[in-house]
């Protein structure tokens, strides 16, 4: 499964590589599918250190050096260091609530980038850029103008995907032995979350999971967290954490593979009537949470 934690790395292996750094790792295709070397400015030098830090500020000086920062590379001279850059920042802007018109100036950064430099299609779908776009649009209900036929061709997967959603099952064992299928929750409120014991993002939003857990579970509604760890690593993490919510195992990644996951953590709401309503494409806040649950009535 590609992870948000994955992407983060590649995305300080990019910064790196433009800081000339030299973290080892393997840079993104972005980077790595060029085939004349690329010349970094100083300016993009200096917006690339700045991006390394961005997951060190708090949440408010995040959401204004974001900003600042999408600006700055929308400033920048068109080409694919821009591009870089410009797709690199909305991977990192959605993780966690930096307010809507960070992640407007985000988007509209990245669909300029991307009218300037449009990319080729890769193995017979749209460029990576294209689908963060197409997310930012459809999840985080932000607008850009883009008329590409890549950038409509990715928001029409995540429209059949999400189709495809409505009607998805899965059975899981629970790490206390009982089997979990979705099916049989019709009725309740489920929230289905994808995560790792390694990815700091999910962890981040646990302890959110377990007060609403709590807080909602005389109401009929229900977290499921799904990992593809092995029990060996995911029981005493959970022990530790003292997590009371069902956490099932996918060791062989068929579920999350069902719902073409490509980033954790990511999750899933499904009303009473076995309906998807909404769904998070990176971690979520407390407070954006409860905006999620709102929409099947749990205040």
């Amino acid at each position: 499964m590609y992870t948000h934690c994955l992407r983060v790395f590649l995305i300080i292996s990019i910064v790196a590589v433009v800081s000339g750094v030299g973290l080892v790792g393997s840079p993104p295709a972005l980077l790595s599918a060029q085939k004349t070397e690329i010349v970094w400015t100083e300016q993009e030098k200096a917006i690339s250190q700045t991006m390394r830090g961005l997951s060190q500020l708090p949440d408010d000086a995040r959401a204004r050096t974001t900003t600042q920062l999408a600006l700055q590379i929308r400033a920048l001279a068109a080409g694919m260091n821009k591009l870089i850059l410009a797709s690199s920042l909305a991977s990192l802007s959605t993780e966690g609530d930096f307010g809507h018109e960070t992640l407007q100036e985000v988007a509209k950064t990245l669909a300029e980038s991307l009218k300037e430099h449009p990319l080729a299609d890769q193995r017979g779908k749209p460029a990576e850029p294209y689908v963060e776009l197409a997310q930012l649009v459809r999840y985080e209900h932000v607008q850009v103008s883009l008329d590409a036929a890549p950038f409509a061709e990715a928001a029409t997967q995540l429209e059949e995907r999400d189709e495809r959603l409505q009607d998805v099952d899965f059975s899981l064992q629970y790490l206390r032995g009982q089997t979990w299928k979705l099916k049989d929750l019709k009725g309740k409120v489920v929230l289905v979350n994808f995560w790792a014991t390694w990815c700091p993002p999910c962890r981040k939003e646990m302890p959110d999971l377990q007060s609403l857990s709590k807080k909602f579970k005389d109401k009929g509604s229900v977290v499921l967290a799904i990992s593809d760890e092995d029990a060996a690593k995911v029981k005493p993490f959970v022990s530790a954490q003292d997590v009371k919510y069902p956490i099932l195992l996918d060791p062989e990644k068929k579920t999350a593979q069902l719902f073409q996951v490509q980033g954790i953590p990511h999750s899933f709401l499904y009303d009473r009537e076995g309906k998807m309503v909404a769904q998070a494409i990176d971690m979520r806040t407390k407070h954006q949470f409860q905006e999620m649950l709102a929409l099947v009535d749990l205040r």
